[in-house]
């Protein structure tokens, strides 16, 4: 939580590493010590008084800062966000702390650099969706494995063409997990089941820390194997591999059969695998095979049990670099790069000429890994990303849970059992994310938009508030509209966005704040106080109705939660003219007005929603870097940290000289130094 502590340090830290001189407060020259004692040293270090158990006496030189890297990062977070000096205190001027902003930077840069590591990447399981994806590539199955409701937009008509670089003016779409009928689909029967992933508080399902193996789930793993090649569905009509692996050879010559045995084996094992399979290896999964024969058993069953077993290897569910071998990070070799490449873009194995690129030794080229990228988001199997990542990057799954009041909002619900609203708010924002990803749009459209893709009960929603055409519950009509409306459009006033932040009967600014904190800017807020008190009731005995603001007051009063509120409640009160279901409103319940301005970063004033829109909009470069953050994350499979710092700098940089365009954030991403180490 930031509070009175960072403020300490942040104005102990001038004494130590300001660039230049500064200036007083009235406009003098003065040495950084005076604004030291200025801001800080009658809480944090006179007279022993140690205020949040950080000692300014304890930062004294620019060494002390270095070895505790993780603290300047957030110094220069709290200091450019204008956290601190909190409010309470006499500000910096914009001058003074700028300079102590640069020289921190500064100082960050050249300690990593010197460091020269990296966190290494850590090894994990598949999860159930890559699970799923890899069976079917490796393959070439025509149905899926598993039903996964983690998918939260089906498709329909294929509409999602990304080689085309354009996406639909019409498409149909539905929600998996809103209705059973979504997941009725051509899949294995009688395939055991594989429990779903958790996804982490602030991350992805695909973390390192959360795909660990039990040995119950290894032993379920085997089982698995074995249940999806004994389907009965997993015949010569669905499985694409199925002539050139598993049908009998012409001959029954042991010496023949043994060479087809091997000679089938090793393009499978290395597209399994992930890199080449060596003899040794290629000499025990044969010599399974080849027993199995031996003992009577037929050319395809045997070829099917061996299919298990690998699906089954440690070799195949287990991502990992070769550079886990040592304690110290190296360039990845290029089959590392192939596979980290696949999961990221494709969430699966690599395929074909992935693999011919990786084994020619080119991979690790610049221009060439650029080729291959291009490619990759240019093909189908870019859906994945899209089923995976903006759900989680939006935290969407919490809207399947919203349920507005009924008597409030009765717009929200239908006739149909069990049918609301939810499913058209749900796909919004997911075709949004599609349309600037495959287009190459700029990902300041996120923010605001000039068009959307909406359904008859979506346009009189934002039209009006009224209950539109919900039309069929299975396959929704969408089309691409334009949006001239700036208090519309983007993803964060998405009617899905601004009903899952709030309550059942009323708008929770905090929510929407950290929200707009965790998944915008990337700068998730420290969970509050276990003490925190209620909201005081809205209007008491005979006293004038309070206005929302008013009524928060009591939490940013409490030292252990004005500074978080000083973060996140600008960010959420700035959506306030949303109601709990999303649609716009002037004034509340009570006829107050409903007061959307405040201050963003502690230096951009705004007036209403389109200003809130124009200043974060005017940070753009913050919005980026958290972005950017997000996706090395999910790319990565573990948390982000101070290492990664100079390679967000590049990141940022580069997607900024290309106009902020989708496909270069992502070329960028896989050309990173953390990620291809």
């Amino acid at each position: 939580m930031l509070c009175t502590p960072f403020k300490l340090v942040v104005t102990g830290t001038l004494l130590a590493v300001a660039v230049a001189t500064v200036r007083a407060d009235d406009g003098e020259t003065a040495h950084p010590w005076q604004i030291f004692r200025q801001h800080c040293v009658h809480c944090h270090g006179a007279d022993e008084t140690i205020e949040g158990e950080v000692n300014l006496a304890a930062i004294g030189s620019e060494d002390d800062l270095q070895s505790q890297l993780e603290l300047v990062e957030k110094l220069i977070d709290v200091l450019d966000s204008g956290l601190m000096p909190p409010e309470d205190e006499p500000p910096l001027a914009d001058a003074q702390r700028e300079a102590v902003v640069a020289r921190l930077q500064d100082l960050l840069r050249v300690a990593i650099a010197a460091r020269d590591e990296m966190p290494r990447a850590p090894i994990r399981r598949m999860n159930r969706f890559q699970y799923n994806n890899a069976v079917q590539d490796l393959f070439q199955l025509s149905v899926e494995v598993f039903s996964l409701p983690e998918r939260m937009l089906r498709e329909y008509e294929d509409y999602f063409q990304p080689q085309t670089g354009q996406m639909p003016e019409e498409l149909k779409a539905g929600s998996r997990p809103l209705g059973k009928s979504q997941l009725i689909e051509p899949r294995l029967g009688g395939v055991t089941a594989f429990p779903q992933d958790l996804r982490a508080e602030h991350g992805f399902d695909n973390r390192a820390d959360h795909l660990t193996l039990s040995p119950l789930l290894l032993e379920s793993l085997l089982t698995l194997g074995r249940s999806i090649v004994e389907s009965e569905d997993f015949n010569r009509e669905t499985c694409g591999i199925w002539p050139e692996f598993f049908t009998p050879p012409a001959t029954e010559e042991s010496t023949e059969i043994e060479l087809t045995v091997r000679s089938r084996l090793e393009p499978f094992l290395t597209r399994a695998f992930r890199r080449p399979v060596d003899g040794e290896v290629l000499d025990r999964y044969a010599a399974h095979v080849l027993a199995r024969i031996a003992d009577g058993e037929s050319f395809t069953d045997s070829m099917k049990s061996v299919a298990a077993a690998a699906i089954a290897s440690p070799r195949f569910f287990y991502l990992y670099d070769e550079a886990n071998e040592n304690a110290e990070t190296k360039a990845s070799d290029d089959f590392d790069l192939a596979s980290r490449l696949s999961f990221f873009l494709w969430g699966s194995i690599p395929d074909a000429t992935l693999l011919d690129v990786a084994a020619a030794g080119k991979l690790g080229d610049p221009d060439i890994l650029t080729e291959q990228v291009e490619r990759m988001l240019r093909d189908r199997r870019l859906r994945r990303f899209c089923d995976s990542f903006p759900a989680q990057w939006l935290q969407l799954e919490r809207i399947i849970s919203s349920t507005p009041d009924p008597e409030q909002f009765p717009q929200f619900y239908f006739a149909k059992e069990g049918y609301r609203a939810t499913m058209h708010m749900m796909l919004e924002p997911l075709l949004l994310f599609e349309t600037v990803l495959v287009e190459d749009q700029s990902i300041l459209k996120f923010i605001d938009s000039d068009f959307s893709y909406r359904s008859d009960l979506l346009e009189a929603w934002y039209r009006d508030g009224t209950q539109g055409d919900p039309g069929p519950p299975l396959k929704i009509q969408f089309r691409r509209v334009p949006v001239t409306d700036r208090r519309q459009g983007g993803l964060i006033t998405s009617a899905a966005v601004m009903t899952m932040t709030s309550g059942p009967a009323g708008t929770q600014p905090i929510t929407r704040g950290a929200w707009v904190s965790s998944v915008i800017l990337n700068d998730p807020p420290e969970p509050p106080p276990a003490n925190v008190p209620p909201l005081v009731d809205e209007q008491a005995d005979d006293q004038e109705p309070l206005a929302l603001r008013e009524r928060f007051a009591a939490h940013r009063e409490r030292a252990d939660c004005a500074g978080c509120h000083e973060k996140i409640d600008p960010l959420g009160f700035a959506l306030e003219n949303y109601d709990a279901a999303g649609i716009w409103r002037d004034t509340y319940a009570n006829g107050l007005a409903v007061d959307a301005s405040g201050t963003l970063f502690g230096r951009h004033d705004f007036a209403d929603l389109v200003d809130f829109k124009e200043k974060l909009l005017a940070e753009k470069d913050r919005f980026t870097r958290g972005f950017a953050a997000h996706l090395l994350s999910f790319a990565l499979g573990r948390e982000v940290g101070v290492a990664d710092t100079l390679a967000l700098d590049r990141i940022v940089d580069e997607t900024a000289a290309a106009d902020y365009r989708f496909q270069t954030l992502i070329k960028q991403i896989a050309l990173s130094e953390p990620f291809r180490r």
